[in-house]
C-alpha cells in the first residue's frame, strides 16, 4: 500500500519547512516562539545537509523559499521502547482463543513448540515489523526477545543481524525475557553471557515458570538479588516485565526498586506493564512510587495491549483499563514513556508499530491531555533517554533532521486520524512510507486446509 505524503519535500541538501507546530517539549531552543494553549510552538525550520541548521518563529522564512506546511505538526521521529519483534505477526496461526493472558501464554509456547520459530522465521517477521514501524516515522526500537533455552541463540542471532543492516535507519536494541527463575539455573548464566556478548540488556518477568503475576513468593528475593549479581557482574542494564496483572499481591515493583537501593545497582532499570499498582490502596501506591523515585527507575507502560489482556473475563465488560499510574509517576518525577508491546500475536491481536496510534491511545485511555504539557516526550524523548541515544526524540540545532511531518494542526486533528499521508524524513530526505503487506507471510503464519 503506498501512501503519497500530504506535502512534497524536494530532495535537495538545504529545505525549509514554513509554518509548523511542535510540541513545545519536544524543541530544545532558545529562540523566543509562541506557544498555544496546548503547548504548540509556531516555528520555521531549516534543514542543510540533513541537520538542523535553524529554528525560527513562524513566518520567519519567506513563502517562496520554504514548503509550507500550514500549520502542520513537525515530531522528532519516535523511540518504541517496549515491542516483542520475533514473536510478532503469527495470528493467523497462533492466535488466543478467548483473549486471556493464560491463553496468550499457551498458544505462544505451543507455537514455538511446533517447530516454526526457525531462524527464517523468525527474520522475516521480525524485519516485517522493523519495516512498518520505519514507514510509520519510528527512529529506536528495543525489542524483548524470546530465550528459552535451545531457541535463544536463533532469536539473538536475528537481532545482531538485523541491527546490523538496520543501522542508519532504526538504532535497534534488545533484551532477554524469560520467567525470572531461569536465572537461577545454569543456563541463566549462558543466557547473561549471551546477552552482554550481543550487546544487550538483562530482563525477565517477574515471575517463575508456569504461574502468573501475583503474590511474591518466598523465592522471589533470592531470584531477583541472583538477576541483578548477573547484570553488575557484566555490566548490563536491567528491562523487567513487572505485575502484570490485576492481582493486588502483585507487587514486584517496589522489591524491585528496594533491591536496586540496596544494592547501589549502578545501572539503568527500566520497568514495564506495573498494571497492578493502580489497583493498590494508597499507602502501598504512596511508598511505591516514593522508592522507585529515589532508586530512580524507569516504567514504560503498554495501554493498548494492557487493556486488551486485563480484566478480561467472558460475557462481561472489564472494570479497569489496565494501565499504571502514569500522571502519579511523572508527579515523583519517574520518566514514564508508552511503547507498542506486541503486534498480531497471543498476547495482543491488533497493532501496525505505529507510535502515533500507541500515543493516541494513551492519550485516550490514561487521559494525557488538558494539558498536554510534556506528555509527547513519552514516546519521543523519554524512551529515547532510557535507550541512551544522545540527540535522539528532540528538535534542535545541530540535530538530525529525523521527523515525522503531519498534516494535523492541532492535536484534536492530529490524533483523531491516522495521519496516513505523513511525511518521513531521514537526515532531512523523505523515505517510502510504502507498509508492507499482510501476504508477504502467508506462507509463514497462513494455515493451509
Amino acid at each position: 500500500m503506498s501512501t503519497a505524503g500530504f506535502v512534497t519535500i524536494p530532495d535537495h541538501a538545504s529545505v525549509r519547512l514554513r509554518r509548523a507546530h511542535v510540541p513545545a517539549s519536544l524543541l530544545q531552543t532558545d529562540a523566543a516562539l509562541p506557544i498555544d494553549a496546548e503547548g504548540l510552538a509556531a516555528v520555521d525550520l531549516e534543514i542543510v545537509n540533513g541537520r538542523i541548521a535553524a529554528i525560527a518563529p513562524a513566518g520567519a522564512f519567506e513563502a517562496a523559499s520554504a514548503v509550507d506546511l500550514a500549520g502542520g505538526q513537525v515530531w522528532p521521529t519516535f523511540a518504541d521502547l517496549h515491542t516483542h519483534l520475533d514473536k510478532g505477526h503469527v495470528w493467523p496461526r497462533a492466535n488466543n482463543p478467548d483473549g486471556s493472558f493464560p491463553s496468550a501464554l499457551a498458544a505462544s509456547i505451543a507455537d514455538r513448540a511446533a517447530g516454526h520459530w526457525t531462524v527464517d522465521d523468525i527474520r522475516r517477521r521480525f524485519e516485517f515489523g522493523l519495516r512498518c514501524a520505519y514507514a510509520h516515522g519510528t527512529g529506536a526500537i528495543r525489542t524483548h526477545l524470546e530465550s528459552y533455552q535451545g531457541g535463544a541463540r536463533n532469536s539473538w542471532g536475528v537481532f545482531r543481524q538485523l541491527r546490523e543492516e538496520w543501522a542508519g535507519r532504526i538504532d535497534l536494541q534488545a533484551t532477554s525475557i524469560v520467567p525470572m527463575d531461569v536465572f537461577g539455573t545454569g543456563y541463566g548464566v549462558e543466557l547473561a553471557d549471551l546477552v552482554q556478548q550481543s550487546g544487550g540488556q538483562l530482563g525477565c518477568v517477574t515471575r517463575v515458570s508456569s504461574d502468573r503475576h501475583g503474590a511474591v513468593l518466598p523465592e522471589f528475593q533470592m531470584l531477583l538479588d541472583r538477576i541483578f549479581e548477573l547484570a553488575e557482574q557484566r555490566g548490563l542494564d536491567l528491562d523487567l516485565h513487572v505485575d502484570e496483572s490485576g492481582d493486588t499481591g502483585a507487587r514486584a515493583l517496589g522489591y524491585v526498586a528496594r533491591t536496586a537501593l540496596a544494592r547501589g545497582f549502578k545501572g539503568k532499570i527500566l520497568c514495564g506493564h506495573c498494571c497492578s499498582l493502580a489497583i493498590q490502596s494508597d499507602e502501598v501506591i504512596a511508598d511505591t512510587l516514593n522508592v522507585c523515585a529515589e532508586a530512580g527507575l524507569a516504567v514504560v507502560s503498554l495501554p493498548m495491549c494492557n487493556m486488551y489482556l486485563q480484566d478480561r473475563t467472558p460475557q462481561r465488560t472489564p472494570r479497569w483499563r489496565g494501565v499504571t499510574l502514569l500522571h502519579e509517576m511523572a508527579a515523583h518525577g519517574i520518566p514514564v514513556s508508552v511503547a507498542s508491546d506486541n503486534c498480531r500475536d497471543p498476547f495482543y491481536a491488533y497493532g501496525d508499530h505505529d507510535m502515533l496510534e500507541v500515543f493516541t491511545q494513551a492519550v485516550r485511555i490514561a487521559h494525557l491531555d488538558r494539558p498536554y504539557g510534556d506528555w509527547p516526550k513519552a514516546a519521543t524523548a523519554t524512551p529515547a533517554s532510557v535507550m541512551k541515544l544522545a540527540g535522539r526524540g528532540t528538535i534542535a540545532v545541530g540535530a538530525a533532521a529525523d521527523l515525522v511531518l503531519f498534516r494535523g494542526r492541532g492535536m484534536t486533528e492530529l490524533l483523531s486520524r491516522r495521519q496516513s499521508d505523513r511525511v518521513v524524513l531521514r537526515n532531512g530526505r523523505a523515505v517510502d512510507t510504502t507498509l508492507p503487506d499482510y501476504r508477504d507471510l502467508d506462507d509463514l503464519v497462513v494455515k493451509t486446509p
